[in-house]
């Protein structure tokens, strides 16, 4: 199958984030000293990944959860999905309330092999606007890899031993759960452990990514006071809910070598599972 003539293929979506839903989104991964934001309020960077769910009829979801391929993405042959990483840049902010659009492209569909077999990237280019205005530019790398048969994860690299800044985040099921509702994301790997760790071999739950990176640019809007202007982010690692483990998630925010930006790690167990960076290009 030719898996390129996929690319060039465009999407048009309409989304809104609503008042109940921004309180949801604020009561899972906002911060508790505030108040969720009310109607015409900005919303916090990222909160647009929740205006787009995948909805589908139950009996359209593929055995992972996921909507079945071959619409607008690619129908990839191989069992695993995981979203990569990806990169954004951001105008004006998205208002509580306000709808928006979405103008999503295939950008790219590359297949590789790698020392776990074959894999598949596509990348993803999202365009969206509110009130006449394009507000967010964002790339979305997705990777496609065949399932295991036992789990082999990537080589540990150790969390950064200064940082400027370091959080502790408990990570438990209920949180799992509360952000694959926000997300209305059916993925079985954060819910489903029989299916995490019989189908695809992990040893726990698997703790979503774009959480991860929610996180990371929490953090970082707080240290700086204003959200940056630029936001880039990649999975080194995948972040597990181990039974009987004491689940912690660490971040730590580190300098960048301009003074504009700063590196974010997300880490578990003393090694990093995602890499974030985060570019203010003035001061205020």
């Amino acid at each position: 199958m030719n898996l390129s003539a996929w690319e060039g293929r465009t999407e048009m979506r309409e989304g809104v984030i609503a008042p109940a839903q921004a309180a949801q989104i604020h009561a899972t991964i906002g911060d508790p000293a505030q108040d969720a934001p009310a109607m015409g309020a900005d919303m916090p960077p990222l909160w647009h990944w929740c205006a787009f769910p995948p909805v589908c009829p139950l009996e359209e979801l593929a055995s992972d959860g996921h909507p079945k391929l071959g619409g607008f993405l690619p129908p990839v042959p191989l069992g695993r999905r995981m979203w990569a990483g990806g990169t954004l840049r951001f105008g004006a902010p998205l208002r509580v309330g306000v709808p928006f659009t979405s103008r999503s492209v295939i950008a790219r569909v590359t297949e590789k092999a790698g020392s776990t077999g074959r894999m598949v990237f596509v990348s993803v280019d999202h365009e969206l606007s509110a009130e006449g205005a394009v507000v967010i530019t964002e790339r979305q790398d997705i990777v496609y890899l065949d399932l295991p048969t036992e789990f082999r994860p990537p080589a540990k690299q150790p969390m950064p031993e200064e940082a400027l800044a370091t959080w502790s985040q408990p990570v438990n099921e209920a949180l799992l759960f509360r952000f694959s509702a926000i997300t209305f994301n059916a993925h079985r790997i954060h819910y489903d452990l029989p299916y995490a760790s019989e189908v695809e071999h992990y040893p726990g739950l698997v703790v979503h990514g774009p959480m991860q990176a929610a996180w990371l640019m929490r953090r970082a809007t707080e240290l700086r006071g204003r959200r940056p202007d630029s936001f880039a982010f990649r999975g080194v690692h995948p972040m597990l809910l181990i039974p009987g483990d004491r689940n912690e998630m660490t971040i730590a925010a580190c300098a960048q070598e301009e003074a504009q930006g700063l590196t974010l790690h997300t880490g578990q167990a003393g090694h990093q599972c995602m890499q974030a960076t985060a570019t203010w290009e003035e001061t205020t």
